[in-house]
């Protein structure tokens, strides 16, 4: 798959250095998976919000703070590059979520809830059937300080694919926004110019994560030269116009917008299969891919403040400290990598030459 065309570079550097950022939407899976992937976003970032669609769902606050045990335990030895990774627990939001379970989650350090409408994405099957069900729990949430993390898509067959995240705006956010005014959401991995104009204008306790997938990519590439599955993703990437608008919004540098990868890892095996899983495994160079797209737009210099600045605000955490660096240094990622039980993975672009390298 190639890469993006770029704009005309005018005396952009050869290094960058970042303070040292954070993701702000991951999945690491569990077990073997976890073991795998963990490490390529570990030399990355210092913490990440990881999601909580596993099956069975991480609904309470017991079983996030055993899957936080099994992630540190996957953290590189000490000593090695990542370390001292950090994970911020989520919770499954479903129509029978406790409001109960609120204040003891917020106790026990739970950042967020994560809403996936029902049957939305990877492993959604027990979501959200209806908002209005979960009203008593966005309450304690709000009263808390508990953050709503939204999988922005309606679910309805009637609605076409495409249109699904700018009918969610209307159906699920603008109500949303109007009856928990003091809710602090975020919109997660927008992709279309609807979501980019809402979250802009939708006040101080609005604010929404972009993956570099949707910044690089339109929905051609999903069919150039053949079907591509390992850069089908749900969002799926939708047309030119709004990928356009995507970078316009991280290139205003409002603090609205800040990074979230949205890697989600499959099995080569099963991302080529006839009925593939939606994701893209961007964790082994996310860092690279955001500088491109960032330099794709004369933007470089609003990638600091994206990756490292507006996510530990909006959430009401301190800024790390120490700082990573990126080295314009062409090199080949690599086009498979091990993943659990003997499996292999494919990240997005493998096989390619990036453009930026972090150097350890």
């Amino acid at each position: 798959m190639s890469s993006p065309s770029s704009a005309a570079r005018v005396a952009a550097p050869d290094t960058l250095t970042l303070t040292r950022p954070d993701d702000w939407h991951l999945h690491v899976r569990d077990g073997a998976a976890l073991a795998s992937v963990l490490p390529h976003t570990a030399r990355q970032f210092a913490r990440a919000i990881v999601m909580p669609n596993l099956r069975p769902p991480v609904t309470t606050t017991a079983q996030a703070l055993a899957y936080r045990e099994r992630i540190l335990a996957a953290r590189p030895a000490a000593g090695e590059p990542g370390a001292d990774f950090q994970p911020l627990m989520t919770l499954y939001l479903t129509d029978n979520t406790p409001a109960e379970e609120i204040a003891h989650a917020k106790a026990a350090g739970i950042v967020a809830l994560k809403l996936y409408p029902a049957g939305a994405t990877t492993n959604s099957d027990a979501g959200v059937t209806d908002i209005r069900r979960t009203y008593a729990t966005l309450e304690a949430m709000q009263r808390e300080g508990v953050l709503l993390l939204v999988h922005g898509e309606v679910t309805d067959p009637a609605v076409d694919l495409f249109d699904r995240e700018a009918v969610f705006i209307e159906q699920v956010m603008q109500p949303l926004r109007r009856d928990f005014p003091e809710l602090k959401v975020v919109f997660e991995h927008i992709t279309t110019r609807e979501a980019a104009q809402y979250v802009a204008g939708a006040g101080p306790h609005t604010a929404a994560t972009i993956t570099a997938h949707h910044l690089l990519y339109n929905r051609n590439a999903i069919f150039q030269g053949g079907l591509r599955p390992h850069c089908y993703c749900l969002p799926v990437l939708k047309r030119e116009q709004h990928r356009q608008a995507l970078l316009a919004a991280v290139a205003s540098g409002s603090d609205r917008f800040f990074l979230g990868t949205d890697s989600a890892p499959h099995a080569a095996v099963m991302k080529e299969a006839s009925v593939c899983g939606a994701g893209c495994f961007t964790a082994p160079a996310a860092l690279e891919l955001y500088a491109e797209a960032f330099e794709s737009v004369g933007a470089l210099d609003k990638l600091d403040a994206f990756a490292s600045a507006h996510g530990p605000a909006f959430y009401g955490l301190p800024r790390n400290t120490g700082t990573v660096t990126l080295r314009r240094e062409p090199w080949a990622l690599p086009e498979s990598l091990p993943f659990a039980e003997d499996a292999a993975i494919k990240p997005l672009r493998g096989g390619e030459i990036l453009p930026w390298r972090l150097v350890d």
